[in-house]
């Protein structure tokens, strides 16, 4: 008879196992959950680089055990911290007797605390040679073996903690964007800007062409929206005197999902009076150097194999030279609107009859320039059917002051010169109910009081929105918004 395979012990069980050692500990008087605080001297990456400093001196850390060795009288354990891991060498001489047995009941995933001294193994691996073990936290669940061979993507976002416990690219990926932002508000703080904070729910979303999430405020008995934009509430911060201005905050569109869009995402938008969208540009050029050496060490991104040189000037292009250069179609030769749709006919561009000519160079540039612009690339002086707070170009007023940044096929910030006649920006916002009411979701309606604050007066004024997580996605070579989102928006479990 062939011999009988060991039987390996189901979840349930193995799950059982852990609240029993937990039970016994508590009945013991050493439960896990009553440590308060736990003194840490170095953490892991810390103590590899100062090892020449730190050889045979004492040192405490304390994270997740991530291995274990057992070995008789001795044993080897790894611990993952913030920073990595680091082996601990623990020998029943050095902890006693009683200490080694609790030792050898813990479990993977188990939170502890090691004090010993610093030395380096046979093989040359650093190591902390254990006088002391504690107990800090207990795991009730089980780590996954092989967390990231998963194909299960959606586990991962949604068990973010799990991800970044098994995962240290992903936990270096949010890192990183810590980074990012910090060194944003860096250089901006730098050059001048105050750094300010204005509402998310507000009664007239405005500012980008989005549907907004709605709600109800019930002690006012008033319906409220959700922010889509930063835009209306900083340009009144313009007006009173408050001459460089930014927010870094989430903004909200209901919208779909996708691998560059998420519903909630974060928004940085400035603004800066007595300049223009040349300002702009020259900003924009600025923070992005600055930003990929300070975080990256380099000027050169590498997305998903494809290199990017922030080094060199930003190419600098009119939205109608792009169509050109990518469609063949002149729209400067293009004057009334039947002509533009005859042309979106002929290129298999499909419109909708409420579009203008504008509109339709708007999609031409989406339908063939787009995918094009992988270097960094400055697209300028949109038509002002999309451009409802933007200058116009005096020389030719069918066009407005607006740029849209283009790196890796994708639109990372938007900008303009920004619009500060009120009698022209109430015409704008007239145009926008009427498209609202052909319906057109995404719309502006006439915010009165942004109005009334134009009425003061705005100085000429340069503006910006930049797409945080999209920068962040290019920064970290990562596939997908979900990727650079701690915990994006996910449909909700049937339970």
């Amino acid at each position: 008879m062939a011999q009988q395979q060991k039987k390996e012990p189901d979840q349930s069980q193995l799950l059982k196992v852990r609240r029993e050692k937990l039970a016994q500990l508590q009945e013991e008087g050493k439960d896990p959950f009553q440590i308060m605080k736990y003194d840490v001297s170095h953490h892991s990456q810390e103590i590899k680089d100062s090892f020449a400093e730190l050889e045979e001196k004492s040192v405490s850390i304390a994270g997740r055990l991530m291995s274990k060795r057992v070995m008789g009288k001795a044993s080897f354990c790894h611990v993952q911290d913030l920073e990595g891991t680091i082996q601990s060498y623990v020998a029943r001489d050095s902890l006693g007797e009683e200490e080694y047995k609790a030792f050898k009941k813990l479990d993977i995933g188990d939170i502890v605390g090691i004090v010993g001294k610093v030395f380096k193994t046979k093989t040359g691996e650093i190591s902390i040679h254990a006088d002391e073990v504690t107990l800090l936290s207990k795991s009730l669940q089980i780590l996954p073996e092989k967390f990231h061979g998963l194909t299960n993507t959606d586990l991962r976002y949604r068990q973010r903690y799990v991800d970044l416990i098994m995962n240290p690219d992903v936990k270096d990926t949010f890192i990183k964007r810590s980074k990012i932002i910090s060194t944003i508000r860096r250089y901006l703080d730098g050059q001048g800007f105050m750094e300010v904070e204005t509402p998310m729910l507000v009664s007239n979303a405005g500012g980008a062409a989005a549907r907004p999430f709605e709600t109800h405020f019930n002690a006012l008995d008033e319906d409220l929206k959700l922010r889509i934009s930063l835009e209306l509430y900083l340009k009144r911060l313009i007006v009173g005197g408050l001459e460089r201005v930014y927010e870094i905050g989430r903004v909200f569109r209901n919208e779909g999902l996708d691998t560059r869009h998420n519903p909630e995402f974060t928004l940085m938008e400035l603004y800066q009076a007595y300049t223009d969208y040349h300002g702009m540009m020259d900003l924009t050029e600025n923070l992005y150097r600055y930003v990929a050496q300070e975080v990256l060490g380099t000027t050169t991104i590498t997305y998903q194999g494809v290199k990017m040189d922030l080094s060199k000037p930003f190419e600098r292009i009119t939205m109608v030279e792009a169509v050109k250069k990518y469609s063949g179609v002149d729209f400067d030769t293009i004057h009334t609107l039947e002509e533009a749709r005859a042309a979106a006919k002929e290129h298999h561009v499909e419109y909708e009859e409420r579009h203008k000519k504008g509109d339709i160079l708007s999609l031409f540039f989406e339908e063939f320039a787009e995918e094009h612009l992988i270097q960094p690339t400055f697209v300028m002086d949109h038509p002002i059917e999309i451009s409802p707070l933007t200058k116009k170009k005096p020389e030719d007023p069918a066009y407005t002051e607006r740029f849209e940044f283009f790196m890796n096929g994708w639109e990372m910030a938007n900008a303009y010169s920004e619009l500060n006649d009120p009698i022209d920006q109430r015409e704008r916002f007239k145009a926008q109910e009427e498209l609202l009411a052909q319906g057109d979701e995404e719309a502006n309606t006439t915010d009165e009081d942004f109005m009334n604050a134009l009425e003061i007066g705005m100085p000429p004024t340069g503006g910006i929105g930049f797409g945080i997580d999209r920068m962040c996605m290019l920064m970290t070579d990562s596939a997908a918004i979900r990727d650079v989102l701690l915990f994006p928006t996910m449909k909700t479990l049937d339970r």
